[in-house]
């Protein structure tokens, strides 16, 4: 005698064969390693690529042009009059002293 089956209710299905198999598909396992990289390898390579330029761009760049703006009025001489007569130096004394 066959049990009767019930899904989700009271209600019995007859039609269902509880003892029937169901096989699941073999997963793929010959090229699996090529097949997913030749989808992530560029994917890679273009974000990679995206990050490069967004560094480049969004920091190196400002940065030269802050340096360069900074420099464009130093005056060295004048920043080693100003730290002298602070007495920051131990081997050169301030020029009143």
């Amino acid at each position: 005698m066959m049990e009767r089956a019930y899904i989700a209710s009271n209600k019995p299905l007859d039609n269902v064969n509880r003892y029937s198999k169901m096989s699941l598909a073999k997963p793929v396992m010959r090229g699996l390693l090529g097949k997913r990289l030749r989808f992530h390898l560029p994917i890679a390579f273009a974000l990679s690529l995206m990050a490069a330029a967004a560094f480049k761009f969004g920091v190196t760049e400002p940065r030269k042009r802050a340096y360069a703006d900074f420099y464009k009025n130093y005056d060295a001489t004048k920043e080693f009059n100003n730290m002298r007569e602070a007495g920051i130096f131990e081997s050169v004394r301030p020029t009143g002293k």
